[in-house]
């Protein structure tokens, strides 16, 4: 869950991405935007809630934008971002009633179970890491069955701290014993990138067509891509090796 992104996006050359498959052992996955198309969030959060508190209010749609956005800016990069109770209280609705009412619009990218498939036939192991709290990411495994195209899944809501904190890479690093020089990972947020490529993951990759709905968007420090399945040409199936 990402409720409030920039726009803005700055134009440059996309950089090239050629992963060294023999040099990798385990894939870092982020959920919404990386796995499932972000449309989701962006039509619950910038659309939905502030519709439904503009007619709990009394309020105008103008309005309840403004006083959402100051609230979401105030908390950015931090875990209550992300957390649908502290969304709650803040805003007096139930977060989690509309985000189950509203999941049957919860998509896989086309191209995520191609590459998942791909990576699990080479013998990568593969990890979903998200910043989505614990409910909503049991009511989107259970409405896209991906759980099943994954080794292990992690909520960071479980580390106490977002993918945006060292202390984040840290505690999962010691969790799941992956070699970070050794790790690739996909997230379409470029700040989440830095972030692990501080902490010294050896591969990071952005994703350029988080959204279906929007345009794509540009990596300023990072590689992007806009389809997994370009991929896993090189992914060497584990029986032909």
């Amino acid at each position: 869950m990402l409720p409030c992104r920039s726009t803005f996006h700055v134009r440059l050359t996309r950089m090239s991405f050629s992963p060294d498959w023999s040099q990798i052992d385990t894939v870092l996955l982020d959920m919404d935007g990386t796995l499932l198309d972000l449309a989701f969030d962006s039509h619950f959060w910038l659309r939905l809630v502030p519709e439904t508190l503009s007619q709990q209010r009394g309020i105008s749609l103008q309005d309840a934008a403004a006083l959402i956005k100051a609230k979401y800016l105030a908390v950015q990069h931090t875990l209550n971002w992300y957390c649908l109770d502290y969304w709650s209280e803040q805003l007096d609705l139930d977060i989690r009633a509309m985000t189950r009412q509203q999941r049957e619009q919860v998509r896989l990218r086309e191209d995520t179970l191609p590459f998942l498939q791909a990576l699990r036939a080479a013998g990568k192991r593969t990890i979903l890491l998200t910043n989505a709290h614990p409910y909503n990411l049991d009511v989107k495994l259970q409405q896209t069955g991906l759980a099943d195209h994954l080794d292990l899944l992690l909520s960071t809501h479980t580390f106490g701290y977002p993918k945006e904190d060292q202390r984040l890479w840290q505690a999962v690093e010691l969790h799941t014993g992956l070699n970070r020089a050794r790790t690739l990972f996909i997230d379409d947020g470029e700040p989440i990138l830095d972030a692990a490529r501080q902490w010294g993951i050896g591969w990071c990759l952005g994703v350029s067509n988080p959204d279906s709905g929007l345009p794509d968007k540009e990596f300023l420090r990072h590689p992007a891509i806009g389809d997994y399945r370009t991929l896993c040409a090189g992914l060497v199936p584990v029986t032909q090796e």
